[in-house]
């Protein structure tokens, strides 16, 4: 898409930024969100320019309001309105899972700056986010209970692993609104920052990516942190770290790191993501939906 008309996207010095924005709405998340979203995310993938991706809302009163119940054009909210007997139809799917699944496989980290409230698609959108970053007026809610619906987006898989299950269930269960507080101490954030200063704040971490850390690196560890991490036993991951740093330590990224290192200077990376991923990558089989 060359232009978008829900979002925003900005790319300089290295550093993507993406904003929701519908400022009539509480940045509130509809298919047309969704489907630019992702088009974005294809597009800070296939940029080796891009070393970290910034997620933020439009204003300071929301991230995003969960999904539009009041949708241009009325129409169903949370799903496609067609009738379909068989649930492997692709018109089954979740919108935020569609979502969600697109932003776990990003090969660039993302930061979120969550400038407000972030309740129902809002707050579950943000979860496979790399690092969490909230004013410290933000408000959070998995409000589904409430709306007579479940947990979507892949949060059921997402929530307790950044989180833990008991808290997880808890806010899943009331579905209660809570504070920025509440969710640093849950640790669905790293850190609480004034509305004024919560993007420089996650500037400053995109730029510590961006300008000390090899690309290769970053998109394997990322992958690999993920990935690895949800296996049954570590020597799932053990083969995958084996493979990674054989190949790897024989790259122009590593001579430089090593190189830089010794000469006590910045590094100049020469590896891209689109060119010098190792042969072995990705290694999964990506799961289809039936």
């Amino acid at each position: 898409m060359s232009k978008y008309t829900q979002i925003r996207l900005d790319i300089a010095e290295g550093i993507a930024t993406l904003t929701l924005y519908r400022p009539d709405k509480m940045n509130a998340f509809t298919r047309t969100m969704m489907a630019e979203i992702i088009d974005a995310i294809d597009r800070t993938d296939a940029d080796d320019s891009v070393r970290a991706v910034i997620v933020t809302g439009h204003g300071e009163r929301a991230f995003c309001a969960g999904a539009d119940l009041t949708p241009e054009g009325g129409g169903h909210v949370f799903s496609d309105p067609t009738q379909v007997d068989d649930l492997s139809d692709e018109r089954v799917r979740d919108g935020g899972g569609r979502l969600t699944l697109r932003l776990f496989n990003s090969q660039k980290p993302l930061i979120g700056a969550c400038n407000g409230v972030a309740v129902g698609v809002g707050a579950t959108m943000q979860l496979p986010f790399d690092i969490r970053l909230a004013a410290d007026n933000a408000r959070f809610g998995f409000v589904f209970a409430r709306r007579g619906i479940t947990p979507e987006a892949a949060s059921s898989w997402f929530l307790p692993r950044l989180v833990g299950l008991p808290t997880a269930l808890e806010w899943c269960m009331t579905g209660r609104i809570f504070g920025a507080e509440e969710a640093l101490a849950g640790g669905l954030v790293r850190s609480l920052h004034p509305q004024g200063e919560l993007m420089d704040a996650a500037r400053a971490i995109a730029r510590e990516i961006a300008d000390n850390t090899s690309a290769v690196s970053v998109a394997m560890t990322r992958a690999m942190l993920w990935r690895l991490s949800a296996l049954p036993h570590p020597m799932d991951a053990h083969r995958i770290d084996s493979r990674a740093i054989y190949r790897l330590s024989r790259s122009g990224d590593a001579r430089e790191g090593i190189a830089s290192f010794l000469e006590k200077r910045p590094p100049a990376f020469p590896d891209r993501v689109s060119s010098a991923m190792p042969d072995f990558y990705p290694w999964w089989d990506e799961p289809g939906f039936s």
